[in-house]
């Protein structure tokens, strides 16, 4: 592994930061965030500051030049996310439609598609959401019942999709639904562009235990969507939502949110019962040696990829395996972290909390980062049949058509 930048990513990183320095606030450490605001505010914000990316050169730095990218190399994307993680910007509106579906309607789409749709979302205009789970079809997306019957030039969609983040703000989705149940569950599968505003699409927010709103459950009765808005053909949905996928768990491989340097901070000025730092406390110190070893761990592991990209090479199954650390850690670190300040624990005011409340919010948030991207389980399996060669699951309705599989009462 090299971990020092070649002289052309030491420039472009130069360049990007200078273009920072003169566009937002650099963070004076790492906790600090913007003010609390409402959705309606930082979604504006969001889109003024993704329309600022766009004429500076800084979006979808990998994406064509002739669909609003910049034509350059991933490594220089990751540069650039880099130095705008030490500013006060806004993030999470744009990450699945620009992380996800954009990249999924660039490799399937048509070339109508590709000038309707890409420049709007890369210039902020749009926003996308990712229609996937139902409440039968999590780990298992190919279990999903939600149906589309041709009629015509147009396709029909009733059913149901759940844990949609974002879906309340979004213009456009990508939605995968079964177009075929006479034949085994991947194979009868097609996925559509949908307007969000169209007519017999239903959002209802889900409310969250930390009193937010970010998932909802979308209906659809009756909404006709035309064949011109599919992506791949009949029977191909499958296929396309792999690429929709693999790019979510390359996306939300990363992590985020507090880690080692704030918890060793916290118990550096915490006092226990007794009066002492928790610091000097041997169980505090034993942890923090533990969470200090796998977070060296994801910072070499994640180097490997940065390395692999700067050569130009394909990254191997890093983000699988940097998942299955990372969420598991973050939830933990967060739980420690409210029993260490005992009763102040609870209180997630981020005007009186250590820490603006930053570890309850992460404890919150933990649980679901472990399910978004593959939950545990599915990412130990990909490591175990695609890295370590072990054998698959016994999947007994892998040949059977779908129409045929048994279904709960």
């Amino acid at each position: 592994m090299d971990f020092n930048d070649t002289p052309e990513e030491a420039a472009y990183r130069a360049k990007a930061r200078e273009w920072l320095d003169k566009n937002a606030t650099r963070k004076q450490s790492r906790k600090e965030t913007l003010p609390a605001m409402s959705e309606k505010e930082a979604l504006q914000r969001a889109k003024d500051w993704q329309r600022a990316k766009a004429e500076g050169g800084f979006s979808c730095i990998t994406w064509p030049k002739e669909f609003g990218g910049q034509g350059g190399t991933s490594i220089q994307s990751v540069i650039y996310s880099q130095e705008e993680a030490n500013y006060l910007v806004p993030t999470g509106f744009f990450d699945i439609g620009l992380g996800m579906c954009i990249p999924t309607v660039l490799a399937w789409g048509t070339d109508e598609h590709k000038s309707r749709y890409v420049g709007p979302a890369v210039k902020g205009e749009e926003i996308w959401c990712q229609l996937f789970s139902e409440p039968a079809a999590g780990s298992d997306v190919a279990g999903l019942r939600t149906r589309a019957e041709k009629d015509g030039d147009e396709w029909v969609i009733n059913g149901q999709k759940v844990w949609t983040s974002g879906a309340h703000y979004c213009d456009f989705g990508i939605v995968v639904v079964r177009t075929d149940p006479n034949v085994p569950k991947h194979k009868g599968l097609t996925m559509f562009i949908i307007d969000m505003k169209s007519p017999g699409v239903e959002v209802r927010p889900i409310k969250q235990m930390s009193g937010e709103s970010h998932f909802n459950e979308v209906f659809f009765t009756d909404v006709r969507v035309p064949d011109s808005n599919r992506l791949g053909n009949p029977g191909d949905g499958w296929k396309v939502a792999l690429t929709t996928l693999m790019n979510e768990r390359l996306a939300v491989g990363g992590g985020g949110g507090f880690d080692w340097p704030e918890l060793f901070e916290l118990a550096r000025e915490t006092e226990l019962f007794d009066g002492s730092p928790a610091l000097k406390n041997d169980a505090v110190r034993e942890r923090l040696s533990q969470w200090y070893v796998e977070t060296q761990g994801l910072k070499y592991t994640k180097f490997r990829t940065l390395t692999a990209m700067s050569k130009g090479q394909t990254p191997g199954p890093e983000s699988s395996i940097s998942k299955i650390v990372s969420a598991p850690k973050m939830q933990e670190l967060g739980s420690f972290a409210m029993d260490l300040q005992d009763m102040g624990g609870i209180i997630r005011d981020r005007n009186i909390s250590p820490q603006s409340a930053g570890f309850q919010n992460q404890w919150f948030g933990g649980a679901g980062y472990r399910i978004a991207g593959g939950t545990d389980e599915i990412l130990r399996n990909i490591v175990a049949e695609r890295v370590l060669g072990l054998p698959g699951d016994i999947r007994v309705d892998k040949d059977k058509a779908f129409n045929e599989l048994p279904k709960g009462k």
